[in-house]
């Protein structure tokens, strides 16, 4: 299984990017992971709702440059389904049943994702009703793969 990770803007602190090497390390062993960063836009406080909605359509175009036609698509998305790890892990192993052998996972921007992007999805799922800085985001996701990978192998898992 091939797993992409789209995300707007890159790790800036070496305990993210520490994590995220230690779970790309860990997930080896069941799937081939990749990460695309792309870049991020200003977004200075109090700017008006058209220029989120400027900064949402440049993030939206430079992540579509990035989704595979023939991938499955999972927006990281608040107003998401949310699932718990066992939900998190059938859907994994739903994906190698019916041959959607490219996940392709999008983790937007600060200010979401353009509606293109939403549209584009072909689910979206919700970590929490909290919101969560992006790099953050990176490594829970990481993790609840890595989880989700242990429960389908009947391996244990720390809790």
């Amino acid at each position: 299984m091939n797993i992409e990770i789209l995300c707007v803007g890159k790790l800036k602190e070496s305990y993210f990017k520490q994590a995220v090497a230690e779970y790309d390390k860990r997930l080896s062993r069941y799937c081939r992971l990749s990460v695309f960063e792309v870049a991020d836009e200003k977004t200075p406080d109090g700017q008006s709702e058209a220029l989120d909605e400027k900064v949402r359509h440049l993030e939206g175009e430079r992540i579509l440059k990035h989704v595979h036609e023939n991938s499955h698509v999972i927006l990281l998305d608040i107003g998401g389904k949310m699932l718990d790890s066992v939900e998190l892990s059938e859907s994994l192993k739903e994906y190698m049943v019916t041959s959607k052998s490219n996940i392709q996972f999008i983790i937007g921007g600060s200010l979401g994702v353009s509606e293109a992007v939403r549209k584009r999805a072909n689910e979206r799922i919700s970590f929490s009703r909290m919101t969560f800085p992006h790099q953050l985001m990176r490594v829970i996701l990481l993790e609840q793969l890595y989880r989700g990978f242990k429960i389908l192998s009947n391996e244990p898992y720390h809790k």
